[in-house]
């Protein structure tokens, strides 16, 4: 009997379909990380692809790679040095790779309940779809056209991403796409930080990025891909997540990569648009690393092709797959009040404070529960 865990490489349309169905989130973050932070493109882009292929190697199905949001932002804003980020990059890598290696983490997510399991999914999902409508926002025309091929393309089970794609680009050629970004080579990123870059890396990037990667990346990525693969994802488990995490950021990082991990998100964008093979991920990894390679003038070229309004319109359909799983429709009566005040912390400040809400909120259930059987005892 063969391996049981993962899926045989499927090559086809459908396949490829699925490839592009998370870039809603890797390239408007990943862009702007190069042009606002000062990072190498060819460096961030290599570093995207390499991990990509490796995931869909070491796990077989249509795991994700999405940049690590918070570290992100704050490149996102300008005032975090390629050093500083790489430097969080390293930290995050080591706790992950620790957390792996003894096995804590697998430990820490059976302490974590279902409930709030549910309501960190519920708000996630919310959360990206905020900010799916803030870049259709931008331009609302482009973003309705691609949002309303996207929806009839799944409805009629045709390749929803491919012609998103393609119509977002026709329509930003009619309405006149903006310049294509500037990209300039970095100089080598890692250097030896000084005590502030290390206070930045660590209370900036690090700690913030640390709740968001184990409650997304590691947590809630192994219960969707649970969700959606079955038994054919029983190796997706938080600590193998760790340890992949862990180590594509640690080696690549200091390379000047942008800091990477998974998430939940991109399982459900990935598996919605046709993808159920580690092939989609070695495939969109492949185009990654092609474009990587290519002159920095034409990189910036076909990476702003595609408008961030059809960007949007794509992450807003995952964002919705997400949030509105099979467990919040069976949710016991009893639970809802949990999911929802994991999610309105999760959504209003962030997915630690959701988890310690949440934690708490189920706390009271429990106890009002006990006092309740109690009574009629």
């Amino acid at each position: 009997m063969g391996d049981p865990r993962g899926h045989a490489f499927r090559l086809d349309l459908r396949e490829a379909n699925g490839a592009l169905g998370d870039i809603g989130t890797l390239l408007p973050l990943g862009l702007g990380a190069i042009a606002l932070a000062g990072l190498s493109p060819q460096m961030v882009l290599l570093g995207f692809g390499l991990f990509y292929i490796a995931t869909g190697l070491v796990y077989r199905l249509p795991i994700p790679v999405q940049p690590m949001k918070a570290i992100a932002a704050v490149a996102l804003l300008g005032v975090a040095s390629p050093t500083e980020i790489a430097l969080s990059g390293v930290l995050i890598g080591l706790v992950l790779l620790g957390l792996g290696g003894t096995g804590l983490i697998d430990r820490i997510r059976r302490l974590v309940p279902q409930s709030v399991l549910s309501g960190l999914q519920l708000g996630l999902g919310l959360s990206l779809a905020w900010v799916a409508v803030g870049l259709m926002r931008e331009h609302w025309l482009t973003g309705a056209l691609s949002l309303g091929v996207a929806l009839v393309a799944l409805r009629v089970g045709t390749h929803a991403a491919m012609l998103t794609i393609a119509t977002g680009v026709g329509a930003g050629m009619m309405l006149g796409l903006p310049e294509a970004p500037v990209l300039a080579a970095a100089p080598w990123p890692m250097g030896i930080p000084d005590a502030q870059e290390l206070r930045r890396a660590v209370t900036d990037m690090a700690l913030p990025q640390l709740a968001l990667t184990l409650t997304n990346a590691v947590f809630l990525t192994s219960l969707v891909a649970g969700d959606l693969f079955g038994a054919r994802a029983a190796h997706v488990t938080p600590r193998r997540l760790c340890l992949t995490s862990g180590l594509a950021n640690l080696v690549l990082a200091p390379l000047g990569a942008l800091p990477m991990c998974h998430g939940a998100g991109g399982v459900a964008a990935h598996h919605r648009f046709g993808a159920r093979s580690g092939a989609a991920p070695c495939l969109i990894g492949g185009l990654l690393l092609v474009v990587a390679l290519l002159p920095t003038q034409m990189q910036g070229a076909v990476l702003s092709a595609i408008p961030t309004a059809t960007l949007g319109a794509l992450l807003l359909i995952a964002a919705w797959d997400l949030a509105v799983s099979r467990r919040l429709i069976d949710a016991r009566p009893s639970c809802r009040p949990v999911i929802a005040a994991t999610a309105l912390a999760t959504v209003m400040v962030n997915p630690m404070l959701g988890l310690v809400a949440g934690t708490l909120a189920e706390l009271i259930r429990k106890a009002l529960l006990s006092r309740r059987i109690a009574r009629q005892g």
